[in-house]
């Protein structure tokens, strides 16, 4: 597989994808305590291989919310232990495709040995370009964007920002992600109509896209479908329809 080095205009640069549906699948099909969250983890390799080839430059999924925490204990220390799987999984794939593998979210939750085991697959994969995975483990968009008010916050008290100099760039500057393009279009899967506290400030313009295909059963043609619709979408960012046209 090579990926695309110019980016056609009728395909998101940024796609972010909130995983939902795992437990009922399990329930569904009738499987064994946890098997649910193990299928939506062989589900995502597919879509990651896929938004690849298919151009994308950035693709996020949102793995453990900051609320997830509240989850029984016995399904949180499953869901960590799958987490760490995954990323053990995801290095030879990064490496063989030239993925650069970031996270996002409130670190000082995690185990140290989880903390540790991220920090490093960044460190080893920071110098490839072909695309960008994002994996959000106990994030959420309103901690996001209380973070990087801190240290806006911290900047002013210490002396080295004014109160006038702060503005939506400004503020943008501390947030995560803050290097990579806005989302562009954002799914969920699972029949759910709500983003759940997801990029709130990076999804400010996203095309929004819900399924009822539960997250293990989504795969590449339903994305295709979705990415043709994204490309007849008209996306004015406030703008008139005329005003696109000139």
């Amino acid at each position: 597989m090579t990926s695309q080095t110019q980016i056609p205009t009728s395909v998101p640069q940024h796609i972010a994808i909130i995983m939902d549906g795992n437990n009922r699948f399990g329930k569904a099909n009738q499987l064994a305590t946890g098997a649910g969250h193990v299928a939506g983890k062989d589900a995502l390799d597919p879509i990651v291989e896929h938004c690849l080839a298919r151009g994308v430059q950035v693709l996020t999924v949102f793995a453990f919310s900051s609320e997830n925490w509240a989850r029984p204990a016995n399904e949180v220390k499953l869901l960590m232990g799958l987490l760490e799987q995954t990323i053990h999984e995801q290095m030879p794939r990064m490496d063989q495709y030239q993925i650069r593998l970031r996270f996002i979210g409130d670190r000082s939750q995690l185990s140290d040995r989880l903390a540790a085991l991220m920090a490093d697959a960044e460190a080893k994969t920071a110098h490839f370009e072909a695309m960008t995975l994002v994996i959000a483990i106990s994030y959420g968009g309103q901690w996001d964007i209380a973070n990087a008010a801190k240290a806006v916050a911290s900047q002013v008290a210490q002396g080295s920002l004014q109160v006038k100099d702060i503005d939506v760039d400004c503020l943008a500057k501390h947030l995560q992600l803050s290097d990579l393009p806005a989302v562009d279009m954002l799914i969920r899967t699972g029949g759910e109509y709500r983003i759940s506290n997801f990029l709130l400030w990076q999804a400010a313009y996203a095309e929004l896209f819900f399924t009822p295909t539960l997250w293990p059963e989504f795969g590449v043609d339903e994305l295709d479908e979705m990415i043709e619709m994204f490309a007849n979408r008209e996306r004015r960012f406030g703008k008139t329809s005329e005003q696109l046209k000139r």
